[in-house]
């Protein structure tokens, strides 16, 4: 039994309008629609590999102009970071503790859902 008192769903409405108004963390993220899908392709790519935002449309399988749009995104984040004197522009996977626990908290779904078809 929770200890939380009921709510009325027009406060439930507040609640998700108030975080969908001023999202943090993953949200921050996941309310742009293609992320998710550009952060997958990011994390599958070899190790080291440099990729423009054409070579990374596609290998996510979307239009170049969606790269373009989430691109700052991705650099304030610290998930990707420009590879410096190159045109054009070039990009590669940051080396930061985002990328880390992404990869971690990627690993530790793929093995739920191994665990999940057994």
């Amino acid at each position: 039994m929770s200890d939380s008192p009921p709510t009325h769903p027009a406060a439930d409405r507040d609640t998700k309008q108030a975080r969908l108004k001023h999202p943090s963390g993953i949200l921050h993220l996941m309310q742009h629609e293609r992320v998710p899908i550009l952060i997958d392709a990011i994390l599958d790519l070899p190790p080291g590999r440099e990729f423009n935002k054409s070579e990374l449309a596609d290998h996510a399988g979307v239009t170049r102009q969606t790269v373009g749009t989430y691109t700052d995104l991705l650099l304030e984040v610290d998930i990707i970071e420009e590879v410096p004197n190159t045109t054009p522009r070039r990009y590669r996977l940051a080396s930061s503790d985002v990328v880390k626990k992404l990869f971690a908290l990627s690993s530790a779904l793929n093995a739920a859902g191994d665990q999940d078809r057994q």
